[in-house]
């Protein structure tokens, strides 16, 4: 089936992915957004001629507007701008490829529309899931994950007649660069060794959540919101070789997975397609070259984003906006060398034990709470 997209995040490795994938498989582009990566806007505006540009960056889009004059593209800015792509009448399905709790309004935007959401953006609904959720069932739209681990457990959840079949949900961990590895020997690690995962390649935030292993956790909250599926049936497996992205074990003991390569262009392309499957850019998986498959159990004791994750998973609450609002400022501050990667866990742990968890949560209260964590973070570190 033939689409037409609006990319939020376009200039993201997600976004690039996903402009290979429509060009592969025909789907139209309505809309890109940047946040100020003008060149590779003006590149991809006229590769693809999408009806509307944002850049976020208000001087960043007077410079694209000027460099699209000559298009018919038109060129907006701001949070607004942004808001616009993802209602864009002439998409029907949304994109979401902005990093961190951003990409909270956008998606809201988007259901309210009643579009698809291929949903690329994990921390919508670690912050506010029940929100979320709640609203595409009022409004209609359907929430389609792009994430390796949550598009596996999708597919093989097809066929299911209802969650009661499902005895739980096995998410699989690569475990990052530094598994295996004891704190005194994570207290040393560096910002260029931490952004070298052993199979993927993604961008410097989820990276650095990936040798964390906050991403892990992230991913057991969103696990939990889109599936409707309570933290004692959803288990953490370290696969090292990340062939395997995730399982489904059943009532009868019966266990499917999904296998595939490294490649984020497959599950980018399902959350389009969905429920076909076409041909498409992402490199077959050769069985025959694959290494021995190991499965081992994580370490949220030494990696203590992932202990810290499944405490809130069951908290609930704005705990989970906490996490995620304190995580996002340390891994700032670590991307800019102003803190040590072992500070990362203490600082969201300080931030989780001095900002208040207020349960059942309106979205003023998660947007608060998100920016009490931060603060929490900054004050820690000036």
């Amino acid at each position: 089936m033939k689409r037409t997209l609006s990319i939020l995040g376009s200039s993201g490795s997600i976004g690039r992915q996903t402009l290979k994938v429509a060009e592969c498989c025909g789907h139209d582009v309505a809309a890109i957004t940047v946040n100020a990566s003008v060149e590779r806007a003006e590149e991809q505006a006229r590769r693809f001629k999408p009806r509307l540009a944002v850049a976020v960056d208000e001087n960043a889009a007077a410079d694209l507007r000027v460099r699209l004059a000559d298009t018919g593209t038109k060129v907006l800015s701001g949070p607004e701008g942004l808001l616009e792509a993802a209602a864009l009448p002439q998409a029907d399905t949304v994109v979401t490829a902005i990093v961190g709790v951003a990409g909270l309004r956008p998606t809201l935007a988007a259901i309210d529309g009643g579009k698809r959401i291929a949903l690329a953006n994990k921390e919508t609904l670690v912050c506010a899931g029940e929100l979320v959720m709640e609203r595409a069932k009022a409004k209609g739209a359907e929430i389609v994950p792009v994430d390796s681990e949550h598009s596996a457990i999708f597919q093989c959840l097809q066929g299911c007649k209802n969650r009661g079949e499902v005895r739980r949900l096995i998410i699989t961990a690569s475990g990052g660069p530094f598994y295996g590895k004891s704190c005194e020997e994570l207290s040393l690690v560096t910002k260029a060794q931490a952004l070298k995962h052993p199979n993927w390649a993604m961008g410097a935030k989820i990276t650095i959540d990936s040798a964390t292993l906050m991403n892990k956790g992230l991913e057991f909250i969103e696990a939990m919101r889109l599936y409707a599926m309570p933290p004692e049936k959803i288990q953490i497996v370290v696969h090292r070789e990340s062939i395997v992205h995730s399982l489904v074990e059943f009532q009868d003991g019966a266990v499917l997975a999904q296998l595939g390569s490294a490649d984020m262009c497959l599950p980018i392309q399902y959350a389009l397609t969905w429920p076909e499957r076409t041909a498409g850019p992402a490199k077959p998986l050769d069985l025959l070259s694959c290494p021995p498959l190991t499965f081992q159990r994580p370490d949220p004791d030494t990696f203590r984003c992932l202990g810290l994750a499944l405490a809130c998973a069951d908290r609930g609450g704005t705990s989970t906006a906490i996490l995620n609002g304190a995580n996002e400022a340390a891994v700032g501050l670590f991307l800019e060398d102003k803190i040590g990667f072992l500070d990362i866990a203490r600082l969201v742990e300080r931030a989780l034990d001095r900002v208040p968890v207020q349960d059942g949560p309106s979205l003023d209260d998660i947007f608060e709470a998100d920016h009490a964590a931060r603060e929490a973070v900054y004050q820690s570190v000036r």
